[in-house]
C-alpha cells in the first residue's frame, strides 16, 4: 500500500511533535546546474533593470502598478508601511528553475520623510555599524575594502524561525551608481556564503561552502533611491538561491526557506526607515541646541 501525501505529512508532523524528527535538515549540495540556472536568472533580471534605468520613468516599481494599486501603494508608503511583492523573471515566457534549488525574488519599497538622498546613502555606507542597526539579523559587519563607489563588505547573518536557526558568514561586492542629483542605484552581489556549523558558536568552524543546510547559497540585492515628495523613497529588489524542499522535510524547512527571504526584506527596509528618522531627529535636535 502506498501512503498518500497527506498521510505522510501528518506522520512527519507527529514525529516532529514527539521530538523524533529533529533539525537541522540533512546537507544539501549546491550543484553546477543550480548555479547556471541562478546565473541565467540574474542575467535576465539585470537586463530588465538596465532597461528600466535607461528609460528613467517609471523609476520605482510602485509607479509601474495599475492605477488603483498604485494609489493604495502610495497610501501605505505615506503611512510608513513597507510595500512588498513577489516577482518572477521569465525566459521567453517560461519559468527559470531546476529540481535541486529554489529562487526567491522579492521587491519592496519604503518612504522616509524629511530625509535627503545624501543622508540615506550615508547610512547605507556605514557598513561597520550595520550590526548595530540591523540586529539581530546582522551579528557582525565590516568594510573589507573600498575603492571610490565600490565596496567589499562582510556580514554575519543570523536567522531564527520556528525550529530552524542559522548563522552565515558572507562577503559581498557593492557598487554605488549615481544617476543624477536625486536618483541613485546600487548593486550588491554575494561572492562567498558559508554556513557556521554551530549557531551557538558563531566564531566557530564553517561547513563546506556549497555543501551545507542549503538555506542560503546566493543573494543579490538591487537598490534604488529617489529623493522627492519631501523625503526619499528606498526600493530593494532581492534575489536569493536556496535548496529545494524535500517532501518529508516540508513541515520543517518550508517556513524557513520560503518565509525568510520576504521577512528579511521587510525587516531591512522598515529598520532602515526607523534608523534614518531617528538619526535625522537627533541631528535636528543637536542643531537646535547650538
Amino acid at each position: 500500500m502506498i501512503a498518500r501525501p497527506m498521510v505522510l505529512q501528518r506522520f512527519a508532523a507527529a514525529l516532529l511533535c514527539a521530538g523524533l524528527l529533529a533539525p537541522p535538515a540533512p546537507a544539501a549540495e549546491l550543484k553546477k546546474k543550480s548555479l547556471e540556472t541562478f546565473d541565467r536568472y540574474i542575467r535576465l533580471t539585470e537586463a530588465r533593470i538596465d532597461a528600466e534605468i535607461q528609460k528613467s520613468d517609471p523609476f520605482l516599481w510602485v509607479d509601474s502598478l495599475p492605477a488603483p494599486k498604485h494609489m493604495r501603494a502610495y497610501e501605505h508608503l505615506r503611512s510608513g508601511d513597507v510595500v512588498i511583492e513577489k516577482l518572477k523573471t521569465l525566459d521567453n515566457g517560461q519559468p527559470i528553475q531546476d529540481d535541486d534549488s529554489l529562487i526567491h525574488h522579492w521587491i519592496g519599497t519604503v518612504f522616509v520623510p524629511g530625509i535627503s538622498l545624501a543622508e540615506a546613502i550615508a547610512l547605507a555606507q556605514q557598513y561597520d555599524r550595520h550590526a548595530e542597526i540591523y540586529k539581530p539579523d546582522v551579528m557582525e559587519s565590516r568594510i573589507l575594502s573600498r575603492d571610490g563607489n565600490d565596496f567589499k563588505v562582510f556580514f554575519r547573518f543570523y536567522k531564527h524561525k520556528a525550529i530552524v536557526t542559522t548563522v552565515h558568514n558572507t562577503e559581498h561586492d557593492v557598487r554605488y551608481l549615481p544617476i543624477d542629483a536625486h536618483r541613485l542605484q546600487t548593486r550588491t552581489r554575494t561572492t562567498r556564503i558559508a554556513e557556521v556549523k554551530d549557531h551557538d558558536k558563531p566564531d566557530g568552524p564553517e561547513k563546506p561552502v556549497g555543501n551545507d543546510s542549503g538555506y542560503l547559497w546566493r543573494m543579490n540585492t538591487y537598490w534604488r533611491y529617489l529623493e522627492k515628495d519631501g523625503g526619499t523613497y528606498i526600493q530593494c529588489e532581492s534575489v536569493s538561491l536556496t535548496r529545494d524542499i524535500p517532501f518529508l522535510l516540508d513541515l520543517i524547512i518550508r517556513p524557513f526557506v520560503e518565509g525568510v527571504p520576504r521577512e528579511s526584506l521587510a525587516f531591512t527596509l522598515s529598520t532602515t526607515r526607523s534608523a534614518l528618522i531617528a538619526r535625522h531627529s537627533t541631528t535636528a535636535k543637536k542643531s537646535s541646541e547650538q
